[in-house]
C-alpha cells in the first residue's frame, strides 16, 4: 500500500478560462489526510465547495464540468485533473475566484511545474487504492469509441485516435508509469480543427481560446472571409491558411502531441473515481463524454466487488469499557460501544458485542429479535464522539450532540450475538467545535448501516 500525499506549500496560478474566457485565479492548498481534491469557489457568498467526483458531472460538451448540489459549478477541469493524478495528489483544496479553471498554454504543463515547485509531500495514512479483478468494457454502439480496463500490477494507459483526416491519420500513444506523466504526457497541449472554430464561436464558446494555447489544424480549407473572421477573434492580423496542415505552422512538441493529449484527457476524467486504479486502459477514439461514461462504469463495478475491510477483533483494545465511560456520558442500558481498537486523529474503530440478554431485543422483536436500527446508529455516533473527544486535554468537561445525520442506509440487519463493528473517519479537521464525520457499522462482514454525521462539541455546564 501506498501513502497518500499533499502539497508542502500553496501553489498560485491565473489565466484565461477557455469557453467562458474570464481570467481566474487558482490556488492549489495541501489539504489534511482523508480531503480528497475539492474546490473551493471563494468568488461567491458562503465559498461553497464542489468535491472532485464522477457523480457531480453534469457537463461533457468540450470539457468536464462538476457542479454540486447546489448548482455551484467548475468547469473545464481535466488538465488540472490530470495534472493531480500525474503528480500523485491525493488531498488538496483549490480555491479559485471564478467558474473555469484557466486554460494556460493548452496543457497540463503549468500545473505540474506549479506542483513540483510548491513540493509534494507523505501523509501518515494509506492511499485508497483498486485492483481491478476482471476486465471491464464500455463501447458506443453508434461509434468507433471504445474504453476497456483490463487488469494490471501497475496503472497504464494507452489511447488510438482516428479522426479520418489525411493531416492528422491516426495516432497511439501509451503511459506505462505515472512517475513518467510529468515529462511524457503534461507538456502536450489541446487542439481543435480550423472548420471548427466558428461554430464553436457561435455556440458561445472558445471566448477564451488563442493560437498560444492550443494546435488548429487545418484539415481543409476554409473561405477567405471565414479566415479574417478568425484572425480578428484571435486578435491577429492576419494567420497563415495556405496548405493543409498546423495553423501558422506552430511546432508540435512530439509528432503524437494529439494522441499523448488525449490520453492526458484520459487520465484527468477517471481521477474524479475516488481510488488509484491498478488496471490497464484502453482507450479508442475517445472524449469526455466517452471517458465520464465509462469511469462511471468502472465506479459501479468496483463498489459492486468492494471488499469490506478487515478488523482484528481479538487485538488488545486501545480503550476498556471502563476507560470510554471516562470520555462519554453515556451508561447503561444506553452505552452502545464496548471498547475501541484503532484510533487516530482521523478515524476510530468500537466493537459492540450484542446479547440475547439486551432489553431492546425483548420488544424488537419477540418473535424474531433485530437490533433497532436507531441503536446502530447511535452506536456510531458515540464511536465518533470518543473519535472527536479525544482530541481535547479534558474530555470529561466536554459533550458531543449531533446536529445532523444524513445519507443513512440499513442494509443488513444485526441479530443476538452478532459483533457489530463501527468505523467513524473525519470528512475534515475539526473546525469552531465542528466535526463532520463518515460512518459504517459492520456486521458478519457485511456493511449492516452506513451514514454521514454533523457533530458539536460543547462545554459541559
Amino acid at each position: 500500500m501506498s501513502k497518500q500525499q499533499t502539497l508542502i506549500s500553496p501553489c498560485k496560478l491565473k489565466g484565461k478560462g477557455l469557453h467562458i474566457g474570464k481570467e481566474v485565479n487558482i490556488t492549489l492548498l495541501p489539504a489534511e489526510i482523508n480531503h480528497g481534491i475539492v474546490f473551493k469557489r471563494i468568488d461567491i457568498e458562503h465559498q461553497p465547495l464542489i468535491p472532485a467526483s464522477i457523480e457531480l458531472v453534469n457537463e461533457t460538451a468540450r470539457g468536464t464540468v462538476i457542479t454540486n448540489k447546489d448548482g455551484i459549478t467548475v468547469r473545464t477541469i481535466e488538465h488540472l485533473m490530470a495534472s493531480l493524478a500525474g503528480m500523485g495528489i491525493d488531498n488538496v483544496l483549490i480555491e479559485l475566484d471564478g467558474e473555469e479553471i484557466p486554460i494556460l498554454d493548452g496543457s497540463a504543463k503549468y500545473f505540474v511545474d506549479a506542483m513540483h515547485k510548491a513540493g509534494i509531500m507523505e501523509q501518515e495514512a494509506e492511499r485508497k487504492t483498486y485492483e481491478l479483478k476482471e476486465v471491464v468494457r464500455w463501447k458506443d454502439e453508434n461509434s468507433e469509441i471504445e474504453l476497456m480496463a483490463i487488469p494490471s500490477e501497475t496503472f497504464k494507459v494507452s489511447v488510438l485516435v482516428d479522426y479520418k483526416t489525411k493531416v492528422l491519420g491516426q495516432q497511439y500513444a501509451e503511459l506505462h508509469n505515472i512517475d513518467d506523466f510529468a515529462k511524457e504526457i503534461a507538456p502536450c497541449r489541446t487542439f481543435c480543427f480550423l472548420h471548427e472554430i466558428l461554430p464553436l464561436i457561435k455556440n458561445n464558446l472558445i471566448k477564451g481560446g488563442d493560437l498560444d494555447n492550443a494546435i488548429v489544424y487545418v484539415n481543409q480549407l476554409p473561405d477567405k472571409s471565414d479566415i479574417k473572421k478568425i484572425a480578428s477573434i484571435f486578435n491577429h492580423q492576419e494567420i497563415s491558411v495556405e496548405n493543409t496542415g498546423i495553423l501558422n505552422n506552430v511546432s508540435l512538441h512530439y509528432q503524437n502531441e494529439v494522441a499523448r493529449h488525449k490520453l492526458l484527457d484520459v487520465i484527468g476524467d477517471l481521477r474524479l473515481i475516488p481510488y488509484h486504479l491498478k488496471a490497464h486502459i484502453i482507450a479508442k477514439c475517445t472524449g469526455h463524454t466517452a471517458n465520464v461514461n465509462f469511469a462511471r462504469l468502472l465506479l459501479k463495478k468496483i463498489k459492486e466487488g468492494e471488499q469490506n475491510p478487515v478488523f482484528d477483533i481479538f487485538k488488545k483494545p486501545i480503550l476498556s469499557s471502563n476507560e470510554i465511560k471516562a470520555k462519554l456520558p453515556h451508561r447503561y442500558p444506553f452505552l452502545l460501544v464496548d471498547k475501541i481498537i484503532e484510533l487516530d486523529q482521523m478515524r476510530v474503530v468500537g466493537i459492540k458485542n450484542t446479547s440475547i440478554n439486551e432489553s431492546f431485543f425483548i420488544g424488537h422483536f419477540p418473535q424474531e429479535p433485530v437490533m433497532p436500527g436507531v441503536l446502530i446508529v447511535e452506536g456510531l455516533a458515540q464511536t465518533g464522539g470518543v473519535l472527536v473527544l479525544s482530541q481535547v486535554p479534558d474530555p470529561e468537561n466536554y459533550l458531543t450532540f449531533f446536529l445532523s445525520i444524513d445519507k443513512v442506509k440499513f442494509r443488513t440487519k444485526v441479530s443476538p450475538g452478532d459483533v457489530l463493528i463501527y468505523e467513524m473517519i473525519l470528512l475534515e479537521p475539526i473546525r469552531r467545535g465542528l466535526a463532520r464525520m463518515k460512518g459504517k457499522a459492520y456486521v458478519n462482514n457485511k456493511i449492516a448501516a452506513e451514514g454521514e454525521f454533523l457533530a458539536q462539541i460543547t462545554k459541559d455546564k
